[in-house]
């Protein structure tokens, strides 16, 4: 009698800045990733966990396309921290300085930034209302919202209170309503930022489908785009988050993102 063949999927665990993924390689091979998938995952006690699973599969136009799963099963057009963690897995496999990766959002071009940093360009910012998008035509500058925040898009839509102290909120509280607001029909991450000094916010970070994480690299465009149209810092943005530092240049090219990635473990699912 043969035993029967036990069948696994490769994973590799990354993380930027403590906002950790599972990063799945199916270039070649059958797609194996659906949202119940995902979600067993993403489970941080009964699987992985993750805070976006990200999928690598073959693109005619630059290669390698990356699709994003949130940890509830749905997707997301842009992860900016998973796109830079790849970004440099596949720099070293290729012992290339720079790529041009696509998503939903659109190409995406990463390069070396030296010192072990890796930098992408998130593309340019959404701002008007239904390209973020919300539900009806309204200053996306301040928002009919309490609080007057800000909404952007960045393949994502955001929402981005500007406070006296970021940490005094109830992120959890706080967060989980804001997500699920009326004029954000496909919901929103949320952010809330105060002023830590000339060009220095403190931000703190509510993902869409996820919950509190320790850093999101798309909040951090967003947030960074929203502060320089209200005023409160120029283009050139140093970002505090839980898990540490980002820093954040909208350029006329687009946001440049920039920070350290870590490859943390291989492993295998058992399908």
């Amino acid at each position: 009698m043969t035993a029967k063949t036990q069948s696994y999927l490769p994973f590799m665990k990354m993380h930027g800045l403590g906002n950790d993924f599972v990063v799945v390689d199916e270039r070649g091979i059958t797609p194996q990733i659906d949202a119940t998938l995902a979600i067993a995952i993403a489970d941080r006690h009964r699987g992985v966990g993750f805070d976006q699973l990200a999928v690598l599969s073959n693109s005619p136009d630059s290669g390698v396309h990356l699709t994003f799963w949130n940890s509830d099963g749905s997707t997301a057009g842009a992860c900016g921290n998973a796109t830079r963690c790849i970004a440099r897995f596949l720099m070293d496999e290729t012992g290339r300085d720079s790529l041009t990766l696509t998503t939903d959002r659109g190409a995406l071009y990463a390069k070396d930034a030296g010192n072990g940093l890796t930098s992408v360009n998130m593309g340019q910012p959404q701002l008007n209302w239904d390209e973020v998008p919300l539900a009806r035509d309204v200053d996306t500058l301040h928002l009919p919202i309490d609080g007057e925040p800000t909404a952007t898009g960045m393949g994502n839509p955001h929402c981005t209170f500007f406070v006296d102290d970021a940490e005094a909120i109830d992120l959890a509280a706080c967060g989980a309503e804001i997500e699920h607001h009326p004029l954000y029909p496909e919901r929103t991450n949320v952010q809330f930022a105060s002023l830590a000094g000339p060009d220095h916010l403190r931000m703190r970070v509510w993902e869409r489908g996820v919950g509190v994480t320790m850093a999101s690299g798309s909040s951090s465009c967003a947030t960074a785009v929203a502060a320089a149209r209200r005023g409160i810092t120029g283009r050139s943005v140093r970002i505090d988050l839980d898990g540490g530092t980002l820093n954040i240049e909208w350029r006329d090219d687009g946001v440049w993102m920039t920070g350290p990635t870590a490859h943390v473990f291989d492993g295998q699912w058992r399908l």
